[in-house]
């Protein structure tokens, strides 16, 4: 399996269960990782025969700032989802295997020292 993958993509959001989350923008960060054939792409330089990195960004940029959400497990599921749906209305394959997304809220508000709170989703199509 070969892999595209978005590393450290930074957003600001309002995301948390606490009010002052809800209010306040905070930083996010979110890698997407793609398993998918790229023989194709590979073998032709061809932007269609590969997944266009722009509209992955898009999407996890879509989700993370313009909607809000309790739960970092909801805005990582809804990222999975909006990419899922835009790849899948995309009219060239190739189509991905996997996915894997994961949300990272940079200041989480806990008592303590703490680099990140990170959720990871796994998603698999035959």
């Amino acid at each position: 399996m070969d892999w595209i993958r978005l590393l450290g993509m930074r957003f600001s959001g309002r995301h948390g269960d606490l009010p002052g989350e809800q209010e306040r923008p905070q930083p996010f960060e979110v890698d997407v990782e793609l398993g998918l054939d790229l023989s194709a792409a590979g073998g032709s330089d061809d932007l269609a025969a590969t997944v266009d990195y722009a509209v992955v960004f898009s999407c996890a940029q879509r989700v993370v700032t313009g909607r809000r959400y309790h739960l970092l497990e909801r805005l990582a599921t809804a990222i999975a989802e909006e990419i899922t749906g835009a790849l899948g209305q995309s009219r060239t394959p190739p189509r991905p295997r996997t996915l894997t997304v994961r949300v990272r809220k940079l200041q989480p508000p806990l008592p303590g020292a703490l680099r990140a709170a990170e959720v990871e989703l796994n998603r698999r199509w035959p």
